[in-house]
Parts: structure tokens; C-alpha cells; sequence
């Protein structure tokens, strides 16, 4: 397994009026990682749809901060992805200077485009996102 990291760099405009950042920046960035990690196994969430017939919609997400991060602080987020018949989680660890800062998963289903019913997930994205699961 090899995990798939992204960093993300807090900005002033990412935190609260503590200098912390703020959970809505944190869950943009976490949807970030997840769109750079499709793009990267060639399989970009704002393509599939239109070239492959499929989304992905979000169905379940949650997060558990362990401590804060601050404007400055280079956080860098490693993703795991598990693959189900018709789902895919995708978990998150990040860190602050080698220390968790958050973990967290997201869960998105398979839908078919016509008629946003859920089906199996297409055997060339499986292929691309198998080497990045735990074996």
C-alpha cells in the first residue's frame, strides 16, 4: 500500500478570529486532497461524470481534531482509500510536524448518472485506486 499525500499550507484566511483554522477550510481541504488524489489516478471528479457516466456524491463524513492548527503551519494529509462493491471511503490522517491533527473518512457511493442509482464500481477506477488501498 502506498497512501496518497497532499500539503496543504494554512493560510491567514483559513483561520478564525483565534488564529486557528477554521473546520469549514479544513473540510475544503479535505475535498481538495480528495479531487488532486482522482486527478492523479486520472479519474478527476469533474470528468468521470461526463466520460465515464458515474459520480461519486459525498453520503457520510466525520472528523475528530486532536489539536489546532495555526496560519503558518504546513499540515500534510495522507488519504487511504477503500473500495466496496458500489462505495468508496476515503480515510484521512494529518499531521502538524509529525503529530496527528486530525483523522477523519468520507464516504461517497457510486451513482449512475441516468438516474443516480447506485452501482458497482467501474473496474478501470478500481484498478487505479487499488495500489493506494491496504492490502
Amino acid at each position: 500500500m502506498s497512501s496518497f499525500e497532499h500539503t496543504w499550507t494554512v493560510r491567514f484566511s483559513d483561520t478564525d478570529p483565534f488564529g486557528i483554522a477554521h473546520y469549514p477550510r479544513i473540510v475544503d481541504t479535505v475535498h481538495e486532497t480528495a479531487d488532486i488524489f482522482m486527478q492523479e489516478i486520472d479519474f478527476p471528479f469533474w470528468e468521470i461524470s461526463i466520460e465515464h457516466g458515474f459520480g461519486l456524491p459525498l453520503v457520510k463524513m466525520d472528523f475528530e481534531f486532536e489539536r489546532p492548527m495555526e496560519a503558518g503551519d504546513d499540515i500534510v494529509i495522507s488519504v487511504v482509500p477503500s473500495l466496496g462493491t458500489r462505495s468508496l471511503r476515503f480515510d484521512y490522517v494529518a499531521r502538524k510536524d509529525g503529530e496527528v491533527a486530525f483523522t477523519g473518512y468520507e464516504t461517497r457511493v457510486c451513482a449512475s448518472k441516468d438516474d443516480v442509482s447506485s452501482r458497482d464500481i467501474p473496474d478501470d477506477l478500481r484498478a487505479a485506486i487499488e495500489p493506494y488501498t491496504e492490502s
